[in-house]
């Protein structure tokens, strides 16, 4: 794949929330390609972050597409909401929802993009029936919940196999969906997930606690890195 097809998000759980525009306006600027958004509601995952007031807050800093990952049980309540505050790409976990096709016809009627996310231990089986209404699939190679955990191994080869369903149905469909993965990405192992085919890359503490120590105020040096890596791939 070519080097600059490769997307690098952000994740703003790792950033300065006392200055959270400027960190969301910095981190674009130095070359990242979409914000990372993780929500979690302290139900569905043991922990309590940000909901759609702080995306609405955030949607004036960048053009950058917003990319919201819902670990939020139940899901459709709050996709609505989201949508309005000015989301561009939805991901939620199939477990978190009744229906998954209707919620990810939620975000794809409302003029967004949709996509599901799979813990370490969730078969990609749900995919198999509603490709048709997915542009991403996130894989979490963490368990969910918090930040700055390391990598979890085994998520590579979930990752090749996740690879061959999405390269089999764009060859039957002409469509592409994107593979995401989130969790314990780095310039150390950025490469090798690459290799397995995943072309787009949350990485939180990674690039805003490096960042931090090579740039002042932005994040020149870390994102060059990791564009450095996948270049390798």
């Amino acid at each position: 794949m070519p080097a600059n097809d490769y997307i690098i998000a952000p994740s703003i759980l790792s950033a300065n929330f006392s200055c959270l525009g400027d960190e969301v306006a910095n981190v674009i600027a130095s070359g990242a390609d979409w914000i990372h958004f993780d929500v979690m509601d302290n139900h569905y995952v043991p922990n309590l972050t940000i909901g759609p007031l702080v995306c609405e807050a955030i949607r004036p800093c960048t053009e950058a597409p917003i990319d919201v990952h819902l670990m939020v049980k139940p899901v459709d309540r709050i996709i609505p909401d989201f949508v309005k505050a000015g989301a561009n790409i939805i991901t939620f976990h199939p477990e978190a929802s009744e229906h998954v096709d209707r919620s990810l016809s939620l975000i794809r009627d409302a003029g967004c993009q949709a996509g599901l996310v799979f813990n370490p231990a969730t078969p990609l089986d749900y995919m198999d029936y509603v490709m048709d209404k997915i542009d991403v699939i996130l894989l979490m190679s963490v368990n969910p919940g918090f930040g700055g955990q390391k990598f979890i191994p085994g998520t590579l080869a979930k990752a090749r196999a996740a690879r061959a369903k999405l390269d089999a149905y764009e060859k039957e469909s002409g469509r592409r969906i994107r593979l995401e993965i989130d969790g314990g990405v780095n310039t150390a192992n950025i490469a090798e997930i690459a290799r397995a085919g995943v072309d787009a890359f949350v990485a939180g503490s990674a690039v805003y606690s490096a960042g931090k120590a090579e740039d002042a105020h932005r994040y020149d040096s870390i994102i060059g890195a990791l564009r450095s890596e996948l270049a390798k791939a």
